[in-house]
């Protein structure tokens, strides 16, 4: 999760978070343009120079036009020290002004489209927070044949009749398709709805080990 870095964090930092993934066989890197203020591609760029073939590498543009999105996606390369970026992804496209932007004429899904066609990008996603995001993602998927979603879910969200609804067809639409599903805040404990903030995430996270192997488990299933 490329979000981890921030901007204040160096290359030493980058460096010694490499040898725990190698360590532990992760080999998917999920990031964005705006992380750490683009420190966080310029880190793991430091990587791809020596590790490229180790990972897939994902990154997102949260621009919603054909210009923006298309110099965005250029700059993510050069930060990332790449050619070919595995899956570009459209950054938390859940409102309804930033989908009519991003997939109508002159929208960032075009940008995207001619990357492919010109090999600068394997795949195309979308990825989207809160409780709109599996109703929001049906509606990319029925208007753009996209090849990865990634949003919420665990068992907290599972006890929203909705949300577990709205989630259920859209994972359905992705079987049938062969779409990857990708899940976020599955470590999720509950927001922080204005205690005092101990960590890092913008939910207050689940810290005890079996904890986590639960809800870890829970996604998965």
């Amino acid at each position: 999760g490329g979000a981890a870095f921030k901007a204040e964090h160096t290359k030493s930092d980058a460096s010694s978070i490499l040898e725990l993934l190698l360590e532990h066989g992760v080999n998917h890197i999920d990031t964005a343009h705006s992380y750490g203020g683009g420190n966080a591609e310029a880190l793991i760029g430091s990587w791809m120079k020596s590790q490229r073939d180790r990972f897939f590498l994902a990154t997102k543009t949260s621009d919603r036009t054909v210009t923006g999105a298309r110099a965005q996606l250029e700059l993510s390369r050069r930060r990332l020290c790449v050619d070919t970026i595995d899956l570009i992804q459209l950054h938390s496209l859940t409102a309804e002004e930033d989908w009519n932007a991003a997939m109508g004429s002159g929208g960032a899904i075009e940008a995207l489209t001619e990357a492919r066609e010109r090999g600068q990008v394997r795949f195309i996603g979308v990825t989207g927070h809160g409780l709109s995001a599996p109703r929001m993602h049906l509606r990319s998927l029925m208007h753009f044949p996209f090849d990865a979603v990634l949003l919420p879910m665990n068992f907290i969200l599972a006890k929203n009749p909705v949300y577990l609804a709205d989630f259920t067809k859209l994972k359905a639409v992705c079987d049938q398709r062969r779409v990857a599903v990708q899940l976020i805040k599955s470590t999720a404990r509950r927001p922080w709805a204005g205690r005092e903030r101990t960590r890092g995430p913008w939910y207050e996270p689940l810290e005890d080990p079996a904890d986590i192997a639960r809800a870890v488990a829970y996604a998965l299933g």
